[in-house]
C-alpha cells in the first residue's frame, strides 16, 4: 500500500510538472509568434509583380492560417498534457481500487480509448478550424457570374413565397402579404394573371406537375386550389445588368428603394374564385405542395398540423399531428410519396406515404432554432435551414449527423436546391442570398449594389433548371421578384 508521505510527493510532482508544462506552452508560444512573424515583414517588404489587393489578399490570408495553426498547435499541447494527467489518474485509481497495480494491458486499453477520443477532438478541431480557409481560398480565385436579368413590380406588400410552373407555358408566381398571389412572364416581366380568393396573406404558391393548376396557403387559415390559363407575349430584348459576384460590394442604403406602390396594370387578368377550398386547418396556413402525380396536397400550419388532402374530392385523408409548435414549411418529394415538415419547435420530421395502408413519421433534431424549411434533394438528401443561422445537409439512409454544415452570420429562411447543379441557394433575413454547394463550399454571394439586388429580408428562392433566361429567382419585403443568371464555373464546384 502506498504510503501518506509518498502520495504528497507525488502530488507535488505532478503540480510542479503541470506548472512547468503551462510554461513550457507559453514560451512556445512566444517563440512561434518571432519565428512566423519574420517571413510576413520579409514578404512585405520585398518587391513582387502581384497586384497590392492581390497581393493584400493572399497576406491575409496567410495570417489567417497563421493564426489558425498556431491555435491548434496550442491546443494539440493541451490535449497532450490531458493525456498526459488522465494516464496519471487511470494509474492512480487502479491502485487505490484494488491496492495493486493495474496490469499493463488494462492500463493500455483505458489510455488508448482515452486518447482515441481526444484524437478525435483534434480532427473534429481541425477540420472546423481550416474549413473556413479553404472556402475563402475557392471564392476568391474563382468567380461566380451572377446577372441580375429581370425585376418583377407589383405586388403592395412583402413577398413571402416564389415558384416556377413545371409545365408550358413556364411562368413565374409569387404569394404576396397583399392577398394576393400573381403570375408573371419571365421574358417580360409582365403580370399575366392576379389571383384574389384569399382574404388573408398569400403564404405560398406551388405548382401543379403537369396540369395549370396552382395551389396557395393562406393565413385565413385555408389552401386554395385554383385554374389558370396564360399566353405569353413576344418576348422583347433584356439589357445586360451583369454583375460579378464579390464581398466588397457597396451597400445599398434604405432610400434606393424603388418606388413599387403602383399596382399591376388593370388589363391583367383577375381571378377570384378557387376550384377546391381546403377548410380543415385551425391556424394559420403557411405552406402546401403537391404530392408526387398531382392527385394529393400537403399542407402546413400554425395549428400544429400538416393536412394530407385529395385534390378531387377535397376530403381530409390524414392530419399529421405530433410538432410541439407552429410548422413553419412543408415539402414534398419529387418522386416518391415523402413529405417534410419544419416547426419552430427546431425540428422537421419526414412522413413516409409509400405504403397506402399505413403512413410512418421520423423526427429529427438537428438546430437549435426554428426550422424555416427542409426540402428534399436528388436522391436520398435532405437540406434544412433554421434561424440558427445554420444549414445542413442529411442523408435519408442515416440520420443521426448532418453530412455537411454551412454556419452563417444571419437567419435563413425558404431555401431551394438546384438538382442538377447541387447548389443551395440561402435567402437572409439581412437582404442578402448566398449560393452553397452540398459539402457546404461556398460558391457566390448575388449582387447587392447599384440599386441590385434586394433592399429588405430575402424571404424565398426558387431554381428553375429548364429555362434558358433565369436559373434562380428571390423574392422579398422589398415587394418584388428578381430573376438571375447564375453561372458557376466547374472548377468552383469541384469537390
Amino acid at each position: 500500500m502506498p504510503t501518506e508521505s509518498g502520495s504528497c510527493s507525488t502530488a507535488r510532482q505532478a503540480k510542479q510538472k503541470r506548472k512547468s508544462h503551462s510554461l513550457s506552452i507559453r514560451r512556445t508560444n512566444s517563440s512561434e509568434q518571432e519565428r512566423t512573424g519574420l517571413p510576413r515583414e520579409m514578404l512585405e517588404g520585398q518587391d513582387s509583380k502581384l497586384p497590392s489587393s492581390v497581393r493584400s489578399t493572399l497576406l491575409e490570408l496567410f495570417g489567417q492560417i497563421e493564426r489558425e495553426f498556431e491555435n491548434l498547435y496550442i491546443e494539440n499541447l493541451e490535449l497532450r498534457r490531458e493525456i498526459e494527467t488522465l494516464n496519471e489518474r487511470l494509474t492512480a485509481e487502479g491502485q487505490a481500487i484494488d491496492g495493486a497495480e493495474l496490469s499493463k494491458g488494462q492500463l493500455k486499453t483505458k489510455a488508448s480509448h482515452s486518447t482515441s477520443q481526444l484524437s478525435q477532438k483534434l480532427k473534429t478541431t481541425y477540420k472546423a478550424s481550416t474549413s473556413k480557409i479553404v472556402s475563402s481560398f475557392k471564392t476568391t480565385t474563382s468567380r461566380a457570374v451572377c446577372q441580375l436579368v429581370k425585376e418583377y413590380i407589383g405586388h403592395r406588400d412583402g413577398i413571402w413565397d416564389v415558384s416556377v410552373a413545371r409545365t408550358q407555358p413556364v411562368v413565374l408566381g409569387t404569394a404576396s402579404a397583399d392577398h394576393t398571389a400573381l403570375l408573371w412572364s419571365i421574358e417580360t416581366g409582365r403580370c399575366l394573371v392576379k389571383y384574389t380568393g384569399h382574404v388573408g396573406s398569400v403564404n405560398s404558391i406551388k405548382f401543379h406537375p403537369s396540369e395549370q393548376l396552382a395551389l396557395t396557403a393562406s393565413g385565413d387559415q385555408t389552401a386554395h386550389i385554383w385554374r389558370y390559363a396564360v399566353q405569353l407575349p413576344t418576348p422583347q430584348p433584356v439589357a445586360d445588368t451583369s454583375q460579378i459576384c464579390g464581398e466588397d460590394e457597396v451597400e445599398c442604403s434604405d432610400k434606393d428603394e424603388p418606388d413599387v406602390d403602383g399596382d399591376v396594370s388593370s388589363d391583367c387578368p383577375t381571378i377570384r374564385v378557387p376550384l377546391t377550398s381546403l377548410k380543415s386547418h385551425q391556424g394559420v396556413v403557411i405552406a402546401a405542395d403537391w404530392l408526387v402525380g398531382g392527385q394529393q396536397v400537403v399542407t402546413a400550419s400554425w395549428d400544429r398540423a400538416a393536412n394530407l388532402y385529395d385534390v378531387q374530392t377535397a376530403e381530409l385523408v390524414h392530419s399529421l399531428t405530433g410538432h410541439d409548435q407552429e410548422l413553419t414549411h412543408c415539402c414534398t418529394h419529387p418522386t416518391q410519396r415523402l413529405v417534410v415538415t419544419s416547426s419552430r419547435d427546431t425540428t422537421f420530421r419526414l412522413w413516409d406515404f409509400r405504403d397506402p395502408s399505413i403512413h410512418s413519421v421520423n423526427v429529427f433534431q438537428g438546430h437549435t432554432d426554428t426550422v424555416t424549411s427542409a426540402v428534399f434533394t436528388v436522391g436520398d438528401n435532405v437540406v434544412s435551414g433554421s434561424d440558427d443561422r445554420t444549414v445542413k445537409v442529411w442523408d435519408l439512409k442515416n440520420m443521426r449527423s448532418p453530412i455537411a454544415t454551412i454556419r452563417t452570420d444571419s437567419a435563413i429562411n425558404r431555401i431551394n436546391v438546384c438538382v442538377g447543379q447541387k447548389i443551395i441557394a440561402l435567402p437572409h433575413d439581412n437582404r442578402q442570398v448566398r449560393l452553397f454547394d452540398m459539402s457546404g463550399v461556398r460558391l457566390a454571394r448575388l449582387p447587392r449594389s447599384s440599386r441590385q439586388g434586394h433592399r429588405r429580408m430575402v424571404c424565398c428562392s426558387a431554381w428553375s433548371e429548364d429555362h434558358p433566361v433565369c436559373n434562380l429567382f428571390t423574392c422579398g419585403f422589398d415587394r418584388q421578384a428578381i430573376g438571375w443568371n447564375i453561372n458557376i464555373p466547374a472548377l468552383l464546384q469541384e469537390k
